[in-house]
């Protein structure tokens, strides 16, 4: 039997009017300062219509432009005492118009929207009866091809219509919150799994309670880094302690911002290069508390990260790194809820095959097992899952993507058993979504991917990207799907 794929006339493309205000530093140190110099040689009159001109010009392009000003002045405090300025002196214009110089505007999905996630949203009230609402999370992406997560809000009825509330043109910026608490024994490990040197750890080690939080680090990195005889091969290490602490953060949005307001841009070191393809998911604990989980993958710009994101109503959320030595490569995407008593993901450590790991622990994973080789004509290059694995009667369905000739991605289907997910019991031999001639053209051609789909009224809804630069929709009837998948 004919698996009946219908794509749904709804499109996502890349609004490059979406912008954010970021730090700007302007190269050197030397520019820095005399960009400082200049701005503090005008006279009053004049530094009061530069800043009056720069309001006028973008306080209705973002939210609360002063304080993000304010935000940025404090990111070159450091360079006014180099030049022995002293910040409290200053005036509030004053420091706001140096932050206007250092600030500037990211269009975060000027290149590209793409690699959706569907989720069901949290608030389920006010709505008619079949109805679902639901969340899109989207890779976007903008100048220098840096990712980030970004949002969009609809409802799908009975018939597996979508509509979505149009996007605002403003974005909002979280607050950035480092008070993660972290357990010395734990923090201590993965400084030894990246052999960290032993002797600079416990400079920094030492001076710091069984717990402490990331204000406490950076304190006890302070202190150490005052011992006369430490060498810049010492310093750059404490360096590198803090920059694995900051992987470790909390942001939260305004609660007055819609959902598609609310952009999660790289934050910590490891991300400057993008958050790429997060996969969410609602789970649910054994205790029925639920939580959604976002797994991804931290780009750097020289090495690649797996990450995972929780949060419960989707204005604050946590960041962490995944570690363990299966904790790698690309796509890792979490199952709904435990197994057996232990948290499971599907990945793919090897860059070809699919695995399945279970852990006690939610961010170690040192426990894998193959389970899918690349089997069809239209994978042989790779294989990998589209998202968190989705539960059935039959059994937990995985949206899979595969690479063939010409490195086209297709989407496939795999069915596993819900007691023993290293237990395959059907897959497709044919794609179940391949690119057609609309969706083959893009940033990067013949693909089509997913992170996340979801069931709704007996319908498979799959949010799709179409060559890495847009995104839509298809729905598949399940006893379609099952009718050919178990007849395999």
């Amino acid at each position: 039997m004919a698996i009946t794929v219908k794509r749904i006339p709804v499109h996502f493309y890349p609004n490059s009017k979406r912008v954010i205000a970021r730090h700007f530093m302007p190269g050197e140190l030397y520019r820095a300062k005399t960009i400082i110099q200049k701005i503090m040689s005008m006279s009053d009159e004049d530094a009061q219509i530069t800043f009056q001109q720069v309001l006028r010009n973008f306080s209705k392009r973002h939210r609360n432009i002063t304080n993000i000003f304010e935000n940025h002045f404090n990111n070159v405090i450091y360079v006014l005492k180099e030049l022995n300025i002293d910040p409290k002196s200053l005036s509030l214009e004053n420091r706001l118009l140096i932050g206007s110089y250092f600030t500037m505007e990211y269009s975060i999905e000027a290149a590209a929207f793409f690699n959706p996630s569907i989720i069901e949203d949290p608030y389920q009230s006010n709505l008619e009866e079949g109805q679902k609402r639901i969340i899109v999370a989207f890779r976007a992406t903008g100048e220098g091809h840096i990712s980030s997560i970004a949002f969009r809000s609809g409802i799908i009825d009975k018939d597996g219509n979508l509509t979505f509330k149009p996007e605002s043109n403003l974005v909002d910026v979280p607050e950035i919150i480092k008070r993660h608490v972290y357990d010395k024994k734990e923090f201590i490990e993965t400084l030894d799994e990246m052999d960290i040197h032993e002797d600079i750890v416990d400079m920094v080690m030492d001076r710091l309670a069984d717990k402490f939080i990331y204000g406490k680090l950076q304190e006890a990195i302070e202190e150490a880094m005052e011992d006369n005889s430490l060498t810049s091969l010492d310093k750059n290490v404490m360096q590198t302690i803090n920059w694995i602490a900051c992987s470790h953060y909390e942001i939260t949005f305004s609660l007055d911002t819609a959902i598609s307001e609310r952009v999660i841009f790289p934050i910590s070191s490891i991300e400057t290069h993008g958050i790429e393809d997060a996969r969410f998911v609602k789970f649910t604990d054994e205790d029925g508390s639920v939580t959604y989980y976002a797994t991804y993958t931290a780009f750097s710009g020289s090495t690649i990260s797996p990450r995972i994101l929780e949060t419960e109503d989707f204005y604050h959320f946590k960041a962490r790194p995944l570690h363990g030595e299966y904790a790698k490569n690309k796509g890792m995407a979490l199952f709904p809820r435990k197994i057996n008593g232990k948290y499971a993901m599907i990945s793919r450590i090897d860059g070809v095959c699919n695995y399945i790991m279970l852990s006690d622990d939610l961010n170690i994973w040192q426990d894998a097992q193959k389970i899918q080789d690349p089997s069809y004509p239209w994978e042989f290059i790779q294989i990998g899952n589209s998202g968190s694995p989705i539960e059935t009667e039959k059994g937990w369905l995985v949206i899979t993507h595969g690479v063939g000739p010409m490195r086209r991605y297709s989407l496939g289907v795999t069915l596993l058993d819900l007691e023993d997910p290293t237990k395959l019991i059907a897959k497709l031999k044919e794609p179940l979504l391949v690119p057609n001639d609309e969706e083959r053209e893009g940033y990067v051609p013949n693909v089509v991917y997913s992170c996340g789909s979801i069931i709704h009224n007996n319908e498979l809804i799959i949010p799709y990207g179409m060559s890495d630069f847009a995104s839509t929709f298809a729905s598949i009837p399940l006893d379609d799907l099952f009718s050919d998948l178990l007849g395999n």
